[in-house]
Order: C-alpha cells, then structure tokens, then sequence
C-alpha cells in the first residue's frame, strides 16, 4: 500500500532540535530576562514551553554526515570523506584536530550539564504551577527525568565517566569552590543513567501518539538501558585485559579509585541480556518489513522459505530495508523505530552522494571494507564465495545483461563484484556503475543516469566546477538514504521526508545474540519495573533474535557450527552490526566498545583507483592518496572527546580524560 509522501523542505519544528552552546552549571542566560521564574513555574503552559526549551537543545542525533555534536560517522572505518573538517567534526577528530583547547563544537560536557540543571530545577519547582494537574504532574516527571538521563547518556558515551550533581541546582553567584567536584567511575555513571530512565519509564506511556511521534515513550527509556547495559558488559570496560591496557592507569586523583572496574563481572551481561528482552516482551516494536510482490526476486538457494519472521518468505528484503530510510514508506508509521524523528538533516546531506553533475557534491565515500562487509545474496561470505570460483574482481570480470528487481534497476556491464550481492548492498552502496533514477525531476540531463568514478567516468575525481574536495575519494557513495525519488537538480527535483533512527528493534535482537553469547552460567535478573528473567547461552533464543535480522535481508540465519562457538557468533555478530546499522552512528561506538578501535583504525583505508580509466587499473584495490587518511591518527586518546580546558580551570577536582593534557 503506498501512502502520500511528506517532502523534505517542508517546515518542521521539533521537541529535540539544536545543540546549544554553554558553559557546565553555568546561569540560563538564554532565557528572557522578561519572564522571571517566578513566573515560569507558577504556569503550566510557561512551564510545559521551558521543558520543551530544555529538550531542545539536547543533541540531533541524526546530524551524523555534518556539523556533528560528537565524532559520528565520519571518524569510523566504514565512511570516508576528504571535505571540510570544519563541517566533517568526524574528521577532525581522526586527524587530532580536537583537544581541551578546541572541541570543534562537540561540547557535549558543557552543553549537557546546562540541561542538567533545567531538569533539576524544573523537577525542585513543579509543584509551584497551581494548575498543573496529578496527570500533568506524572507526565512531566516522566520527561524530566528521561531529559536529564538522556543528556548523562551523552556525557558517558562520548566523555566517559560523569559528575553526578543529583538534584543539586547550582547558583551561578557562588564562589568557584561551590561548583568543586569530582567524577563518578563508570559503572556508577551506568547506574546513575539506567535509574534515571527506569524512573522516566514508570511515568512515560508506552507509545507515543502520531503527533507526539519524537517524544520518547517508554520504550525508548527501556532501549537505550539496555544500549548503556551493553556498552558497560563490553570488554572495554568490564574488566578484561581490554580494559586493563586502556584503563589500567586512571584513577581519580580525589581518592585512587579506579575510573573503570578492573575486575570482570558477568552479571553485567545478563543485565543486558534482560534489558533487551523487556524491550522485546512488550510486543510494540517488530522489524520492518514489505510485503512482495511481482517485481520481487526469489531467494537464493538455502535461504529458508517459510513467512518471515520464521524465514524470508513473503517479503521483498530489499524494499523492507531500504525503504525505512528512503522515505518511501512513511517513517511514523514504522514498526521498527522505538525512538527517531524526522530529520531535514539526514535529508540535506544525502545532497553529499549525489555526483555534481546531479546537483550534489560527491563526497560521501564508503571504504572497501565495508563493501567487502556485505555478503552474497546467498549469505556467503566474499571469501567463501571467491573459493568457489562464484566471486570474481578480475579486471575484466563484468556481468552481461541488466537486472531489473524490486524497483532497483541494475545495469549490464557492471564489475562482477557488484554482482549477486544481498540486498542491503544494494540498498546502501553507490558503486561504479550505479544507476541512479532521480524520478522526481523531469530533466534528461539528471534523470535516469548512470554514474561512474573512474578517471573517465561522469563523476570523476576532477569533474568539480565549485571546489577540490568534490569526489569521493574510494570510487563509492553511501546511498542507504536516498530513494529512486530523489534530485538535487532539474525541473520539480525534490525529495522524500527522511527519519532517522536514533535506536531501533534490529538493535535490540542484536545486542540480546550479543549478551546472551558470552554467558557461561545460567543468571536471574529482576529488573525494577519487576520483570524477572532467567538467562544462560540458549541458542535456539540467540537463533531466534539474530536470524530475523538475517530474514529481513534475504539471506539464512546462522549454521550450527556458527551458533555453538562463542568467538565465531561474536564475529559474525560484529559483522552484521557493520552492515546493519551502517550510516546510523553505531560503528564508532561499537568498535571501542569492543576494544577493537586501534586495531580496526589501524587497517588501510582502501578502495579503488579513482586516478586511473575504466579500462586502464579503475577496477583495483588502492589505499587512498588522502591528506586526511596519511595524517590520521590511531590512539587510545581518541576513545573519548576531551573535557575542555575552562571546564577543568572552573572545577579543580575534574580529571581530563586518558591521553590530553590538562
């Protein structure tokens, strides 16, 4: 069923708009001197406008291509761009462009303290509105505390360990030892957070209505528990020899202690483990999924039939995953978001794929390793099928004739490594080759075009006519937000309103494979909402999880073999999250996580050679001649964003993160 499309332009105001700029604990100066607070908090309608105010100035988290508020994609090993530093933060952070002196606007300390103290002083003053009511009284806790989780949730997860400041509201008239504090460990962080959003959760209505779609509901206080529950179990800092090589060394100079637990504990696991299945035993959320038709393909041979969830029957994989970013099936209606917003971010920067000659700018290059992450439409790996003689990168190796399926168009004549991949290679990459339809413009010259980055090709390295920096530097685009709808250039161009996920349901079965692998005992949990579960390696219950994501894809689930050794599931888990969540942020959280970051970011930067012609070495693995990839750095420094140096001036006792100096 098709639905009227809302396009992006359209004027949107949304509850968790702008980043703010601030200083920690610093006075409201925004606020009109006009309106006292007195009269704030004697008003619900004053009230219900500054809480709004408050959640404004939370990050965007969709502002993942651009102007980024913490490192995002950018700074990965999955997308690689040689444009601005000064709007790809990303890469200013992987050239050691950002220290205590220069944040490159991701304050995320300073700017989420500021929101810190409106929630404290929002939930210290409720009680003055006269007529706010025992329902309004509920719902406006449930936010609060769901605000000021939320903005600790972005202080751990780009600047480690937190001051906790409680219910304090700090004055900006007191002496600078009044605001003297020190930082809680990690796991205290992690507890902090978790019992802010379990309180928001308690008071929060478990979905939000349509034209309340961005307000968190409950399930987005009990998914990003369970991400934080995740992140805390991950060997990074759950006492692993990870942890000990990172961690081993920092202590707070107040008393000694340890930032980050030395000591393993399992249990952390099955917190995570449980986490996610709450969110998975509410029955709100469901994967995405269309249902096929005549113009969808068969599966491959050994992908199972039966309707999905149980197989990849009755669904075309392709539209089911591409379609939850393209805009072409409605993001609000979307069964798979458990919180997201629409974004004229995410819809600007898909401008940044499109070639010039289309209107765009040509920059956002994938690497081939994250080409190389995808796999063959039957599930082998490109290693397993090159073995069977089924993969080929030969420099004469192209297909014959075109294939048309599930809308997409592929051309006759493409490299054969682009061929008889899963769909969401399809859904995501823009290669050599690439057809890109553009539907909404009526312009020839931009309409149904073939684009190619080869010296010889319509996109090449210096087909700019506005600046240098124009052309993707590894001969591919990422296209995962881009419908066949959507032009930058011609007669009517316009494009489809764009969501973006800031956690979704794929997340969710993924991260429960991901902590239910590494239990070796079996584990109780009772949560505070008064769930309990009993947790142990069940592999039918990991099966179950992982291999819906697999289904959504086309492609089988896991072999037994896979399903009964631990370190070879944490490897195919890792990989599905590579492909899965590409373009959503999750990369750079995930490969520090795991403790993996410097051995990932030390790889090649690699993809083919854009300084040669179609026919004349084009088509061959080439570590990218960039400025931006020879200067990158690799170093421990760069798990964490700094603390600006005026924080640690204004609070003593605050300790720089592992690897700046003070």
């Amino acid at each position: 069923m098709k639905f009227n499309h809302i396009l992006a332009g359209s004027v949107f105001l949304t509850v968790m708009g702008m980043t703010f700029s601030c200083d920690y604990l610093d006075v409201d100066e925004y606020f009109d001197d006009t309106l006292k607070y007195d009269s704030v908090f004697s008003n619900k309608r004053y009230f219900e406008a500054y809480l709004w105010g408050a959640a404004a100035q939370l990050p965007d988290e969709s502002k993942i291509f651009g102007h980024e508020y913490a490192p995002g994609i950018t700074a990965g090993d999955d997308i690689f761009t040689v444009m601005s530093t000064d709007i790809f933060r990303g890469s200013a952070f992987t050239l050691g462009y950002v220290t205590p002196d220069d944040l490159r606007g991701m304050n995320i300390w300073s700017d989420m303290y500021k929101i810190i103290r409106k929630a404290n002083i929002m939930l210290s003053r409720m009680d003055e509105c006269q007529d706010m009511t025992t329902a309004d009284r509920r719902n406006y806790t449930g936010y609060i505390h769901f605000l000021r989780g939320y903005a600790y949730y972005h202080i751990l997860m780009n600047c480690g360990p937190a001051i906790l400041v409680g219910d304090q509201v700090y004055e900006s008239n007191l002496d600078g030892i009044a605001y003297n504090n020190y930082r809680a460990t990690y796991d205290e962080t992690v507890e902090y957070i978790c019992s802010e959003l379990e309180t928001a959760a308690a008071y929060l209505p478990v979905r939000s209505s349509m034209a309340q779609f961005e307000r968190p509901a409950r399930g987005a206080a009990y998914a990003l528990i369970a991400r934080v529950r995740l992140h805390a179990a991950s060997p990074l800092f759950n006492g692993t020899s990870v942890t000990r090589k990172y961690f081993g060394k920092w202590q707070r100079s107040y008393d000694g202690a340890n930032y980050v637990n030395l000591n393993y504990d399992e249990r952390k696991y099955a917190l995570a483990a449980a986490a996610c299945k709450r969110v998975m035993d509410m029955q709100a959320y469901e994967l995405f999924t269309v249902k096929k038709d005549q113009s969808t393909p068969d599966l491959p041979e050994g992908v199972p039939t039966a309707d999905f969830p149980s197989g990849a029957g009755g669904i075309d994989p392709f539209k089911s995953y591409s379609y939850m970013f393209t805009g072409d099936e409605p993001f609000k209606n979307n069964s798979e978001v458990i919180w997201g917003r629409i974004s004229g971010e995410v819809s600007a920067y898909t401008q940044q794929s499109f070639p010039e000659f289309m209107g765009g700018y040509n920059g956002m290059g994938l690497t081939q390793k994250m080409i190389d992450a995808y796999r063959m439409d039957d599930g082998r790996t490109i290693e397993e099928a090159r073995a069977d003689g089924d993969y080929k990168e030969g420099p004469n190796d192209f297909t014959d004739g075109p294939r048309d399926f599930s809308g997409y168009h592929l051309e006759g004549g493409i490299w054969q490594m682009y061929a008889n991949r899963e769909m969401r290679f399809y859904a995501c990459v823009g290669f050599s080759g690439c057809y890109w339809p553009a539907l909404s413009t009526t312009q020839n010259d931009v309409r149904n075009q073939v684009v190619e980055y080869c010296l010889d090709g319509n996109a090449n390295k210096y087909a700019s006519n506005t600046t240098a920096e124009n052309y993707t530097p590894t001969g591919y685009v990422i296209k995962k937000y881009i419908s066949s709808y959507d032009a930058w250039k011609g007669d009517g161009n316009e494009r489809y309103e764009k969501g973006f996920p800031i956690i979704r349901y794929a997340e969710i079965l993924l991260s429960y494979a991901e902590a239910l692998n590494e239990l070796t005992a079996s584990h109780s949990v009772t949560l505070p909402s008064g769930e309990t579960y009993m947790l142990s390696r069940d592999v039918n219950e990991i099966a179950s999880a992982f291999n819906q994501v697999r289904y959504r894809a086309g492609l089988p689930g896991l072999k037994a073999a896979e399903l009964n050794d631990r370190d070879e599931l944490f490897e195919q888990i890792k990989r599905e999250r590579m492909v899965e969540f590409l373009g959503e942020g999750r990369r750079f959280y995930d490969v520090r996580r795991w403790g993996i970051y410097e051995d990932e970011d030390s790889e090649p930067i690699m993809g083919l050679n854009i300084e040669a012609n179609k026919n004349g070495g084009f088509y061959q693995r080439t570590v990218v001649n960039e400025r931006n990839y020879r200067d990158r750095v690799v170093d421990k420094r760069l798990l964490f964003l700094p603390i600006s140096k005026s924080e640690l001036r204004k609070v003593p006792l605050l300790d720089q993160n592992p690897g700046y100096s003070d």
